[in-house]
């Protein structure tokens, strides 16, 4: 009797000190999505001034609504490269979100131009792709004249050449993907769901946007040089609903890395709940290139932080989905042919499934290569 009250007594303290290290860990802080808000010029860099309007105050206005939506989320932080009409050097910009160690850089402008060029436009860094694209970004870039010290602080690069631009592209390359996914689907809410002109998502050579260790981005929310629309972007409702769908856009975005789909189930649990359950093969990337020149194709469907598993329950129904493990991410790929025409039906199917932001990408011998240049290798 004596040692059965023993063992209950420890059976008691046991379970006492199970619940304790439970609510221990549940306690753990988290660490937040940690988004970087940029808006463009400040102080004596007044931006464009299209029509009158000022696209330092319409920058400023935008990421001030983006910031106070996004703090609503308890899992969100929001760090602000300037909140007044200030003047931020572009690479202490770069810096703010390096240090904070953020998970996206998003820079927020108003385009200009001398034609009735309107729209939007979301650039990721990159090569030009044609000569409007480097005087977007030249333009941009000429801020640094206002800066003291820019010779230092930027190590002789100069916006106006085109050579020196193209020097600091590779930086970026690790975030692309990302940077990409992030660009189209805040150009999805844009043309969606405010109906604005789809000017895509394009590369060019963004010095504030090379200053970053992160995916990032820089929209362009209009041009005030175009009448109505400058008219549009100083207004508060016109100001508002940017700031919304930007909103939506980033919170898209963290809900694709958080998970590729609500209720879907980890590898390693995968495995746990049932020995037979199918696993998604990881693909390593290939180091060795053969003399060959295959050109494949695929869907870039999504990245997570977590490995998932390879059931079409995972991936809204789609089958055969592979997956390559990038830094800290798995990047998860639809379909694999060398018909670029087939791909291409294969992302009209991803999107239809729930896969808005979905891209292709092509690989030679293995190894990821621009798109553009695989398709004229196909077409050769």
């Amino acid at each position: 009797m004596k040692t059965h009250k023993i063992l209950h007594f420890v059976l008691i303290i046991i379970v006492l000190t199970y619940a304790l290290d439970v609510n221990a860990f549940n306690d753990q802080p988290k660490k937040k999505f940690v988004v970087v808000l940029d808006a463009g010029h400040g102080g004596h860099d007044p931006g464009n001034m299209g029509n009158g309007y000022k696209e330092k105050e319409i920058a400023l206005n935008v990421v001030l609504k983006v910031g106070k939506m996004l703090e609503k989320n308890p899992g969100i932080e929001v760090i602000y490269t300037r909140k007044s009409d200030k003047f931020i050097d572009l690479f202490v910009r770069g810096k703010i979100a390096n240090e904070a160690n953020a998970d996206l850089f998003v820079s927020v402008h108003c385009n200009a131009h001398g034609s009735s060029a309107h729209g939007t436009e979301t650039f990721v860094l990159g090569t030009h792709r044609n000569n409007t694209n480097f005087e977007v970004a030249k333009r941009e870039n000429s801020v640094i004249f206002m800066e003291e010290d820019y010779q230092k602080n930027y190590a002789g690069f100069d916006p106006n050449s085109p050579e020196s631009v193209m020097s600091i592209l590779l930086s970026q390359e690790e975030y692309l993907d990302q940077s990409i996914m992030l660009a189209s689907l805040i150009q999805n809410a844009f043309t969606n769901n405010l109906k604005r002109k789809d000017r895509g998502v394009k590369q060019a050579g963004f010095i504030v946007l090379h200053q970053t260790v992160m995916p990032s981005v820089l929209v362009e929310t209009g041009f005030l040089s175009y009448k109505k629309e400058g008219a549009y972007l100083n207004s508060s409702k016109g100001q508002q609903q940017i700031s919304e769908a930007i909103y939506e856009a980033i919170l898209e975005y963290k809900k694709t890395l958080d998970k590729t789909v609500p209720g879907y189930m980890p590898v390693e649990e995968a495995v746990i709940v049932k020995e037979t359950t199918e696993t998604l093969q990881v693909e390593k990337p290939q180091t060795i290139v053969t003399n060959t020149s295959n050109i494949i194709f695929k869907v870039q469907i999504a990245a997570s932080s977590k490995l998932l598993g390879s059931q079409p329950y995972n991936f809204n129904g789609l089958h055969g989905v592979s997956g390559v493990k990038t830094g800290s991410l798995y990047k998860y790929y639809y379909g694999n042919t060398t018909s670029y025409e087939e791909v291409k039906r294969l992302a009209e199917e991803a999107k239809s499934k729930g896969y808005p932001s979905s891209f292709i990408v092509a690989f030679k011998d293995g190894i990821k290569t621009p798109l553009s240049e695989a398709i004229k290798s196909v077409a050769n």
